[in-house]
């Protein structure tokens, strides 16, 4: 076994369940995975054996504050009485001078008063699903009768707000959302959102139907992109948009994650998300049968590493399979990455998204390179300049606290 090195897990302790029907989400389908399974709902004992491993395997590696990630599917079709319990077993096997947090991902369809004090009163971080306005949001964004979820799901942040439950929003950017940056970014602020994240959706169906698996072979040509998918041209014209906006009167004050991450790597540090890294692996998933992934984008047989029922999560989390996933992402660039100025702020991107053909005739190139290509040539003169600042300690330049930290360690 390798050394220890820290790690997360991204938890679905109701698997692919989920209480609607989003077009483009790539996690529904898991459910062919378990063809006998019709609970959908991590047992009590699977339950207190990974928070009992997390915490303990976590420690090992040095950490004094254990996360814990909770998604799905919809966690909250758990029920409020579930994550009490899930409390009450942190505090059980957490030692001294140890802490956890918990934060989870969210519709925000099912949430009420009971969920709003609970999720205050634990201290929960709440990541809310929101694609923009209501045209927009259902676009895709329908329960499982194909009715428009954007009512629900403001009724849901009104919880959030009147209980000072700390929360954040996911916009996925997709064909429905990418040519309207500004118009995103001006709702979400108007929604009081102060941390956005923007994931952007790239997808290829395969010919047997359904979405290809990772890696999806750029080469198969019975491989599409599909219709919701974003383009890489209008997903980077979308990042340029958003970040001109944003950096002419809200640095300090509005967090955009793309932007943290970006002035970390261009103040010399390593990268805080894993799509940027040189090399992953650290981000792992388990489902709701205790089975333990390689990646929470890599839910396939191939990259099931084991159960924690049966092998202990530490035999798992850093075995030399594990080890050559994370560094097949360095391994697998291309000439033209290699080569590329930004290659310290980009890596290649995240290896699922590696389906696209370069200008030299590889394969294996990042369908996004075009995008952030962009993105760097428009705005990396003014993210130069901020991580100047930043070293220099002009705190309003400053895109996050966590970034001056960064900054006085490199």
């Amino acid at each position: 076994m390798n050394m220890p090195r820290p790690f997360s897990v991204m938890t679905k302790p109701i698997g692919p369940r989920c209480n609607i029907d989003c077009k483009y989400c790539y996690y529904l389908e898991k459910e062919k995975l378990f063809p006998s399974e019709k609970k959908f709902r991590m047992s009590d004992d699977v339950l207190e054996s990974y928070i009992r491993q997390l915490i303990e395997t976590s420690v090992e590696t040095g950490v004094r504050e254990v996360p814990f990630a909770w998604q799905g599917g919809e966690p909250t079709m758990l029920g409020v009485d579930y994550f009490r319990k899930i409390v009450n077993l942190q505090k059980e096997y957490t030692p001294n001078g140890v802490t956890v947090s918990n934060a989870f991902q969210t519709n925000g369809i099912l949430l009420d008063d009971e969920w709003g004090q609970f999720l205050h009163d634990n201290r929960f971080l709440i990541g809310l699903s929101i694609d923009g306005p209501k045209k927009i949001h259902d676009k895709y964004r329908v329960d499982r009768a194909g009715r428009p979820t954007f009512e629900k799901v403001m009724k849901g942040l009104e919880v959030l707000q009147r209980h000072n439950v700390e929360h954040n929003s996911l916009t996925t950017v997709h064909r429905a959302n990418g040519g309207k940056g500004k118009e995103i970014y001006k709702f979400l602020k108007g929604l009081g959102m102060e941390f956005l994240q923007f994931i952007p959706i790239a997808e290829r169906s395969s010919p047997e139907g359904g979405l290809a698996s990772a890696p999806q072979v750029d080469m198969d040509p019975g491989n599409t992109v599909t219709e919701w998918s974003v383009s890489p041209k209008v997903y980077g014209k979308f990042l340029c948009d958003i970040f001109d906006t944003w950096f002419k009167s809200d640095i300090g004050q509005t967090y955009v994650q793309y932007f943290d991450v970006q002035l970390g790597l261009w103040l010399g540090g390593p990268s805080s998300l894993c799509v940027f890294a040189e090399t992953c692996g650290n981000a792992l998933a388990v489902e709701h049968d205790g089975s333990l992934y390689s990646c929470d984008h890599y839910v396939y047989p191939k990259y099931r590493l084991g159960k924690i029922t049966e092998t202990p999560m530490r035999d798992m989390v850093w075995t030399d399979q594990q080890l050559a996933f994370g560094e097949d992402k360095r391994g697998g660039l291309t000439s033209q990455c290699q080569s590329c100025e930004f290659k310290f702020a980009c890596n290649g991107g995240c290896p699922k998204q590696r389906f696209a053909v370069n200008k030299q005739g590889e394969s294996n190139h990042n369908y996004f390179c075009e995008s952030y290509t962009m993105f760097f040539q428009h705005c990396g003169p003014r993210m130069q300049a901020m991580a100047n600042a930043v070293r220099s300690n002009q705190q309003a330049w400053t895109a996050s606290p966590m970034m001056v930290k960064r900054a006085q360690k490199n």
